[in-house]
């Protein structure tokens, strides 16, 4: 897979804080990556490097296979950005703001502006000083869209809106995704992420802690597992890759190393199965399981 953004060894430090410690990602073609960490965990400092914002201390970060420092001119006319929270000219009505970021941008798609603008019902008519901070992200969010880049990066792009507007996001990024366009996205809607990420990277305290699709995240936790069976249930309790078990009756609940669920099955067909559910870690468990402590 063509490397889109590659990122090696990042360090940022402000002062003495160390900001970034050892960041390594990539994005490849036509992938969406979802980038999460809670509020302090590096991810807008990651993004603003990327960007050409701030300078790295130390590591490697290209766009386009061009460094993002050195060539961020360059790289800046084939991406779409939008923050988390947009500041805007509070003289400007939110059309005449759109119009200018798409011509800073060198063009865009009319038709589509006019079709987001619908989407995301905004009054394009309206001074920006008048919008709320939703109205503010919508603005941002349809200048994105309006322009035809090779990479978005999304920084907690849905800040604001209400759960209608995130749905109509979420769809505009899964035709931006069909159209084979590389896409990073920071958020703090988890199922947001499930929902469109290809894979997945988290990060903490600076450092990245688990990266990969969500299936070979999965691999790494376990699955919540419901049984009742014709047979004595509490046998199962002593199966290899049964964890915190618990029962009721003749039915239990436990958690179950994905890996020996295939065991765990055949035990429980020896008691007569009347019921098995298996349901997998979402990805609030697996976030949850570095951030627990």
């Amino acid at each position: 897979m063509t490397e889109i953004v590659k990122i090696k060894g990042l360090q940022k430090k402000f002062g003495k804080f160390q900001a970034l410690s050892d960041v390594t990602f990539r994005v490849g073609a036509g992938e969406v990556v979802g980038f999460i960490g809670p509020n302090g965990a590096g991810k807008s400092t990651t993004i603003r490097a990327l960007l050409g914002i701030i300078k790295r201390d130390a590591g490697k970060a290209e766009i386009f296979g061009k460094d993002v420092w050195k060539d961020s001119l360059e790289i800046h006319k084939r991406i779409s950005y939008v923050p988390g929270d947009v500041a805007l000219w509070g003289s400007l009505t939110g059309g005449e703001i759109i119009d200018l970021f798409m011509k800073l941008h060198g063009g865009g798609d009319k038709q589509k502006r006019d079709y987001l603008i619908k989407r995301f019902e905004l009054d394009p008519k309206k001074k920006s000083k008048g919008y709320s901070k939703g109205n503010r992200q919508k603005v941002g969010l349809i200048a994105a869209l309006s322009v035809d880049s090779d990479l978005y990066i999304f920084d907690e792009p849905t800040s604001g809106l209400d759960p209608l507007m995130e749905a109509v996001f979420q769809e505009e990024v899964e035709k931006i995704k069909e159209a084979g366009k590389s896409i990073l996205l920071s958020s703090h809607i988890l199922s947001e992420v499930e929902r469109l990420a290809d894979r997945v990277v988290i990060i903490r305290q600076g450092e990245i802690v688990e990266s990969g699709t969500l299936d070979e995240l999965r691999h790494l936790t376990r699955s919540a597992v419901t049984l009742a069976t014709e047979k004595d249930v509490s046998k199962m309790e002593t199966v290899e890759g049964v964890h915190d078990f618990m029962q009721k009756d003749n039915q239990a609940t436990f958690s179950a190393d994905n890996k020996y669920i295939n065991d765990i099955l055949m035990e429980a067909t020896k008691l007569g199965v009347k019921k098995f559910e298996a349901v997998p870690p979402t990805l609030e468990d697996l976030f949850m399981r570095h951030y627990e402590g």
